[in-house]
């Protein structure tokens, strides 16, 4: 598989998953051995538990679309940014209901098997701007540094 194969299954899966709700599909892209890291959750998903978040988000966020910003390869390894946009209509992860249109920017690194399936996808979300935009106290970075 050519490397901007690679990065058209990573942008399919985001596709199926965060966009449209397909989460079987989706979970066919995955290894046996898949695993989901995020700085949004705590430990480390597998994949009916990732498919689980993503339903719960969705829920949550009816109006979410994600838009894949860049996508680079190098060997198996794809990486994304993305932003996500949508409104959260429901409490979720412990956020809030609001009426505001947010925006919010991802960083995704994702790992391939030699089979191309994916294996590993870890992600970090802007989360100071996410609470900032939902007016959530936040801290500057050299006050988060501090002991």
């Amino acid at each position: 598989m050519s490397l901007d194969d690679r990065k058209k299954l990573v942008c399919q899966h985001i596709n199926l998953s965060w966009n449209k709700g397909c989460l079987a599909l989706a979970e066919q892209l995955h290894s046996k051995d898949f695993l989901y890291r995020s700085s949004f959750v705590g430990h480390h998903l597998g994949s009916a538990a990732f498919a689980q978040l993503v339903q719960d988000i969705r829920k949550a966020m009816p109006d979410l679309q994600v838009v894949v910003e860049e996508c680079i390869a190098e060997g198996n390894k794809v990486v994304t940014w993305s932003t996500l946009i949508g409104t959260i209509e429901q409490p979720a992860m412990g956020y809030p209901p609001s009426d505001k249109v947010l925006s919010i920017a991802a960083m995704a690194f994702w790992t391939l098997t030699p089979s191309n399936e994916i294996q590993e996808i870890c992600t970090m979300f802007d989360m100071e701007s996410f609470r900032a935009q939902l007016g959530l106290d936040t801290r500057s970075f050299s006050e988060k540094a501090l002991p």
